[in-house]
């Protein structure tokens, strides 16, 4: 079913279409044109559409697309981006589309550094419950990367046999803290996909957002990092590196639960150390003491309350839950946004922690273009972790990229001053973003921009 209208606004918008019965997947497009009477094609302008797709028995994966939106050049003549949230259990159609790259944010405004601007963007709720994805039944969540690559496979045959368009186009994958770790597992599965014959696209490369590659590297880089930038003392310093260290022993002895478990303990002690620094933006504290209110809990409720319910505010889930939940209409009755997250983070306990350097570095030598990017303020996956982890590699062009100078790109909005570093050799690049923290495009919107243009073979 497609809606057409030449005058109309997001809101009135959300009305448009039939009543469905529950679970009815009909996908949804919609183009619109600006209400006001110049006749030029406003932000809101561009044609969507959106699925469900039934990646296991009972396991059910929404999508979004929205095409490119330039008044000049033609979506067909532009990439497509797919984003994958972090957590796990983060939505990128809620977080990832109003807070960071989609074309509106929260309020409903137009985002001037959307990435729909220079990309046709998709963006997944993955793993399956997260976001409006969701599961009939306990056993069909994922309780590892495996299982999140092959759901993610099953829905891009869907994608790429239904859009057919887009078989030709670059498609890059886009993440965000552990939705990198997800994009790595996906894209080489993807590789091999393609390899076989079991789908046509034109993958051309991932890039791995302050992504969960090697965690225990984040953790033990944590107390040295806050030390560095006088959020930590000598005694501090010696209790966070003590705590990481168990968690190391556990990941060396494999015992990845136990080290899940381990890890939140260093989480707590960090916050009584930095009296409550925010992991994921060092120039802040977090609100509220969490570890405090959260005694006695299970540490999965714990972990699930510190690092995904912050991407499910009250505001966002009231958008979702709301006028967005009506404007696609195929959203079942029995699904909430968001509603299966603390159980999407709690299945993959058991996986949180394993490393994924090693499938990083078959993509490389399959000759996928990979590319890590990290912003300066992240403490939850630091710098100094992402690139101890790189030194990890056995890719063969490392020890050229290491003597490689770096290059300065200046800030968009503010020419002359620095925004980021970046480096790169054959088919591997490195960008350091300056000024932001764990969601580089929501803290630095325009530099993220640029970079997604760079690495898409924009500019």
């Amino acid at each position: 079913m497609a809606i057409e209208s030449s005058r109309c606004t997001w809101m009135s918008r959300a009305g448009v279409g039939t009543a469905r019965e529950p679970k009815i997947i009909t996908p949804v497009t919609i183009q619109c044109m600006d209400s006001n009477d110049t006749g030029l094609p406003s932000p809101l302008a561009g044609k969507e559409t959106w699925d469900y797709v039934e990646v296991r028995d009972g396991a059910h994966m929404f999508w979004w697309l929205y095409y490119a939106d330039s008044p000049f050049v033609k979506y067909q003549e532009f990439p497509l981006v797919m984003w994958l949230q972090g957590g796990p259990g983060g939505s990128g159609s809620g977080f990832g589309n109003f807070e960071e790259i989609g074309p509106l944010n929260t309020d409903l405004k137009p985002r001037k550094s959307s990435w729909v601007q220079a990309a046709n963007v998709l963006f997944v709720d993955n793993p399956v419950g997260s976001g409006f994805s969701y599961t009939d039944k306990p056993d069909c969540y994922a309780t590892n990367v495996a299982t999140v690559a092959s759901d993610m496979l099953t829905l891009l045959k869907h994608f790429f046999a239904k859009m057919e368009e887009f078989q030709r186009i670059p498609f890059y994958i886009f993440s965000e803290s552990y939705g990198g770790k997800m994009a790595a597992a996906i894209s080489l599965a993807l590789r091999k996909a393609i390899a076989q014959g079991e789908l046509k696209c034109n993958f051309a490369g991932v890039a791995l957002g302050d992504s969960w590659i090697s965690p225990v590297d984040s953790v033990m880089t944590w107390g040295p990092y806050l030390y560095a930038i006088s959020l930590l003392d000598n005694q501090g310093l010696n209790e966070v590196s003590s705590a990481a260290e168990e968690v190391k022993q556990a990941v060396e002895q494999q015992q990845f639960q136990k080290a899940t478990e381990l890890w939140s303990v260093v989480e707590t002690v960090v916050e009584q150390n930095t009296n409550g620094v925010n992991f994921y933006n060092v120039l802040s504290q977090t609100s509220e003491d969490k570890s405090a209110s959260l005694v006695g809990t299970n540490f999965l409720s714990m972990q699930a309350s510190r690092h995904v319910q912050r991407l499910q505010s009250q505001s966002l889930s009231e958008l979702m839950n709301g006028p967005i939940r009506e404007k696609l209409h195929i959203i079942p009755d029995n699904v909430t946004w968001g509603g299966q997250a603390e159980e999407v983070f709690s299945y993959m306990a058991g996986d949180f922690m394993r490393p994924v350097v090693d499938i990083v570095d078959q993509l490389l030598a399959a000759g996928v273009n990979v590319t890590v990017y990290n912003g300066q303020f992240d403490l939850i996956v630091d710098t100094l972790g992402q690139e101890l982890w790189v030194q990890k590699l056995k890719w063969q062009g490392l020890s050229v990229f290491n003597k490689l100078k770096w290059t300065a790109l200046d800030d968009p909005t503010d020419l002359g001053v620095t925004g980021a570093f970046f480096k790169s050799h054959k088919n591997f690049a490195f960008y350091w973003i300056l000024k932001a923290g764990h969601m580089i495009p929501s803290d630095q919107g325009p530099m993220a921009f640029q970079m997604m243009k760079m690495i898409t073979k924009q500019v």
